[in-house]
């Protein structure tokens, strides 16, 4: 009867070890990338990859950061820059039309602030990982083009409009993220796929623990029904 004791707990803490090493990439991903709550990105989409409809998507860039610029100056925290895109979505949309009406098009316009998923992209030296960030989103048309984009807060948008500044933009970061975080943006790299590989070989260890666990209650009830 002890012996089964023994193995019983054994399982158990093979199962809560398994459990927690599978849990554990996961929240440690969620804490390094807490950084993701302290940016808000802008983002322009041209209605198709034409030379015109991108030439007209960076006209419109151009023109609501020319307009826009001004508004921020004085914003400190990404609650100021949030009411202040807010307080601003009807003038960006109408400033996109002018331009559009401008170059003889019929575009619409769609303004949109809010959660958005993206794919690992690079910026100067630093490399925002994927996933979901706050983003002040502006589509032309069909949206179907290739996008612009900056990060609007911390401003980096109204000091480096065609990224060509950008090799350094850590300094910026560095108003509003720790220096843990802008070191990890400097050094991030993509997850390889022995990572996906580990994780499922982890689901199918705390499958069999379960497996065992289950079976061992079973021998152990019978053996206790038939002893009675």
């Amino acid at each position: 009867m002890i012996m089964k004791y023994k193995k019983l707990i054994l399982c158990l803490v093979l199962l809560i070890i398994s459990i927690v090493y599978l849990i554990y990439p996961y929240a440690n991903k969620n804490h390094k990338e807490s950084f993701k709550e302290e940016i808000i990105r802008f983002h322009i989409k041209a209605n198709s990859d034409k030379d015109e409809d991108q030439i007209l998507k960076l006209k419109i860039r151009d023109e609501i950061l020319k307009e826009m610029e001004y508004k921020f100056a004085n914003s400190k925290s990404i609650e100021e820059t949030r009411n202040i895109i807010l307080a601003n979505m009807e003038n960006i949309k109408s400033i996109s039309e002018d331009i559009i009406a401008k170059e003889g098009k019929d575009f619409s316009v769609d303004v949109f602030l809010g959660k958005r998923d993206f794919p690992t992209r690079k910026y100067g030296n630093v490399t925002f990982p994927s996933g979901e960030y706050e983003t002040l989103m502006v589509t032309i048309g069909e949206g179907k083009g290739k996008n612009w984009w900056c990060v609007m807060f911390p401003p980096l948008c109204f000091v480096d409009i065609d990224h060509s500044n950008a090799n350094n933009p850590t300094k910026d970061l560095g108003t509003v993220l720790s220096e843990e975080e802008v070191d990890e943006l400097r050094s991030y790299k993509e997850p390889e796929e022995p990572t996906i590989i580990l994780k499922s070989k982890i689901v199918e260890v705390i499958e069999k623990t379960r497996n065992n666990i289950v079976n061992m209650f079973f021998r152990w009830d019978e053996a206790t029904t038939s002893g009675n």
